[in-house]
């Protein structure tokens, strides 16, 4: 389908900071946000000097709904985070907000979820930070937009979606322009982007240059933090910074607000119970455990994402409505699962888990529950690829996903079983699966008839990425849930360059007057390889199960 751009937003962002500098007068006050305390005068906002804080990793803009989003950015120093949002890029009636602290406690993070914002709107917003000393100086701030969901009406929607994130040593390169997939998805101008995992990638150390096989050199920019694999806490964070220093990826993030979801590399490759690093020689801390706490806490900081349980504070599964015609489940297929393992057990148990049982009855009963035309389920990896992660002390083969090879639902395939048999019998309609995590891009048709296990109703699993890692695949299908594939493009040898050309994300647009939803694959200049209509089948009106 064709699309228009959107209108290039830099002038519109500097006009916005030009009139901001030049004196913004008197405080609003804004009612329904819990937890902000609201400034009573505006600050003097002048022009930066060094000796002013800075928020030069940009802002990001995340889990947006109808009323509310999240808007997160980073001190480079001790300081106080203060937004302004209006609905106008004059910034007329603006509401001026006092938000966090941002301390080393945080890596001088912060983040403020804006409520109480109306519907279907278009929101600018400014972001700057405060000294923590008597003068209160301030430095330049930063301008981003979005635009709320819908709550009752209808319009057409567009989000995209992708993972993987400078990984298997290819980095930011300037003399490519840096991460240009960014780039490419910020012009379809997206309601939303869903990152599926690996957003970074923290076992993955970046060189200086890499030697590609015509001779040519790749060079990364590279960091300290980049130049190891991640163990400390330090560590981890300065992976998350790495990727902020594209500018690509900084526009993308004032523009485009975002999904989370994390997966392995976040931690360390094909991480679960059974993860040893004992002969890693790469690592001196070899607990796993402990670089998954280091990890999730880094994650967090970083993630521009609410905290959705105060009982658990680090979990990431979750639903986000954008509409009368979507929903979106966020999974996450890592921190509940057992250990890697041959995945052929016949009952299930706790070595079978791969969602846990709160996250896969939340995800049941939330689905049933949605009355949305449109039933995305965000996930971190396929259902029906063959991902290996080595063998087992015996010489078994072991698993690093549901799949294990054809045959009947063994293992973790029995989660998913049920869950499928789930959304069959309570009538559930037009449930989609987006996912990444293995670097080409897919078209999936699970179908029952063609399938050893039988009772689900026939769905579609599109898979998107890398953004900015090593491109490999394609791999083998496990015909337990009857997958096959319609479209995949993969590079012809493993691990090639983006400069190869494949690096995929994928692009959703739902249309308001049919509700039909159309997928497209698109590669790293956002030309589309595939498109996909799908029609939409009658939802049930409340009361109707």
């Amino acid at each position: 389908m064709a699309t228009d751009s959107p209108p290039d937003l830099d002038q519109t962002f500097d006009r916005a900071r030009r009139r901001f500098l030049t004196g913004a007068t008197g405080m609003a006050v804004a009612a329904g946000l819990p937890g902000i305390l609201l400034a009573r005068a505006a600050p003097a906002y002048i022009a930066a000097d060094a000796s002013r804080p800075q928020a030069v990793h940009g802002l990001q803009i995340g889990d947006v709904r109808a009323d509310r989003a999240v808007i997160w950015s980073r001190a480079d120093r001790p300081a106080r985070m203060r937004i302004e949002y209006a609905f106008d890029e004059g910034f007329s009636d603006a509401v001026r907000l006092r938000g966090p602290h941002a301390l080393s406690a945080s890596d001088y993070t912060a983040r403020v979820d804006l409520t109480g914002l109306p519907p279907d709107r278009s929101v600018f917003v400014r972001v700057l930070f405060e000294n923590l000393d008597a003068e209160k100086a301030t430095g330049e701030p930063i301008v981003g937009r979005f635009r709320t969901a819908s709550a009752r009406e209808r319009r057409d929607l567009v989000f995209t979606w992708g993972g993987d994130t400078a990984g298997q040593g290819w980095g930011i390169n300037p003399d490519v322009g840096g991460m240009k997939i960014y780039e490419a998805m910020r012009a379809l101008g997206p309601d939303f982007f869903i990152h599926c995992g690996d957003t970074i990638y923290a076992d993955g150390p970046i060189a200086p240059e890499v030697r590609l096989p015509d001779g040519t050199i790749w060079r990364n920019l590279v960091t300290p933090e980049k130049s190891k694999v991640a163990e400390t806490l330090a560590e981890f964070r300065g992976n998350y910074r790495y990727n902020l220093l594209d500018e690509n990826v900084r526009r993308f993030n004032a523009e485009v607000p975002q999904i989370w979801l994390w997966d392995d590399h976040e931690v360390v490759n094909n991480w679960s119970d059974a993860k040893s690093l004992a002969d890693d020689p790469r690592y001196t801390e070899k607990r796993v455990p402990l670089l998954v706490g280091r990890a999730a806490r880094a994650f967090l900081e970083y993630a521009p994402m609410r905290w959705y349980s105060q009982v658990e504070q680090e979990r990431i599964y979750r639903h986000l409505p954008y509409g009368p015609d979507l929903d979106v489940f966020v999974l996450d297929m890592r921190s509940y699962r057992g250990p890697n393992s041959e995945n052929r057990q016949p009952e299930p148990g706790p070595e079978t888990a791969f969602l846990g049982r709160a996250q896969l009855d939340w995800l049941k009963q939330a689905l049933k529950r949605s009355r949305a035309t449109w039933k995305v389920v965000a996930a971190d990896m396929p259902l029906g690829l063959q991902i290996g992660d080595g063998r087992d002390p015996q010489g078994r083969p072991r698993w690093e996903a549901v799949a294990n090879g054809d045959g009947p639902a063994l293992g973790r395939e029995l989660e998913i079983a049920q869950l499928l048999a789930f959304i069959k019998r309570a009538g559930v309609e037009n449930v989609v699966w987006l996912t990444a995590d293995v670097h080409y891009c897919a078209a999936h048709y699970y179908d029952p008839a063609r399938a050893q296990f039988t009772d689900f109703a026939p769905f579609w699993e599109f898979v998107a990425g890398p953004l900015n890692a090593g491109s490999f695949g394609p791999n083998a299908l496990d015909n337990t849930f009857g997958p096959q594939v319609i479209f995949q493009k993969a590079p012809p040898r493993p691990n090639a360059p983006p400069s190869d050309g494949y690096q995929f994300f994928g692009e959703v647009r739902i249309e308001h007057d049919s509700r039909d939803m159309v997928v497209s694959l698109r590669d790293w200049q956002g030309t589309a390889v595939f498109s996909q209509r799908l029609r939409a089948r009658p939802v049930p009106r409340r009361g109707d199960d």
